[in-house]
């Protein structure tokens, strides 16, 4: 068996790596959230994806499957198999699952991720093209703010500049007036 990774920092979610994925192997992200696996045959078995070569899917994130297999699959890359061993609170609690898993129940599955896919209705390429649209309109946002920001500079300092030639103007009259008496 490979690196043992306490998952959750709490004992709560260990993986063992059973098998590696290929270096260049993708890995579940927000453009790939849903998930292909299937479950090996190991020791006791009450679910099994392996005999019948089954593949169960899932979004990750979403809370539709236990929160091991939430946290465990995110870490996982497309074809490596793990060991991942949940206790009861990051799997069925206190209730358990009858008549298969019972109540505290710690669990032990064995998980191959297959594949890891965009949402339905999205590609991985319009998933980017959105991200980079969105970006787009953030900096063009960033931009018309910072342009209005400079033609607001620019006009408090016209208005300051028009004061001070005023003020100046206002000045000048003033030495005039009182430079001019009548002569005699």
């Amino acid at each position: 068996m490979g690196d043992v990774i306490d998952l959750t920092g709490d004992g709560g979610v260990i993986k063992t790596v059973v098998s590696q994925a290929k270096a260049d192997a993708i890995a579940p992200t927000e453009d790939l959230p849903l998930v292909d696996g299937v479950l090996a045959d190991n020791g006791e078995v009450f679910d099994t994806t392996h005999e019948d070569n089954t593949v169960f899917s899932f979004e990750l994130g979403k809370g539709t499957v236990i929160k091991a297999w939430d946290i465990a699959l995110r870490t996982m890359k497309v074809g490596e198999v793990a060991k991942v061993t949940c206790k009861p609170e990051y799997a069925y609690g206190s209730a358990g699952s009858p008549p298969d898993i019972p109540p505290d129940a710690t669990l032990i599955f064995e998980v191959q991720l297959v594949a890891c896919r965009p949402r339905k209705g999205s590609s991985l390429g319009s998933a980017s093209e959105e991200r980079t649209r969105l970006e787009e309109l953030k900096r063009q946002r960033e931009l018309a703010a910072a342009t209005k920001e400079e033609e607001k500079k620019k006009r408090e300092d016209a208005k300051a500049a028009a004061a001070a030639r005023i003020q100046a103007k206002l000045e000048s009259k003033k030495g005039q007036g009182k430079g001019k008496g009548k002569a005699k």
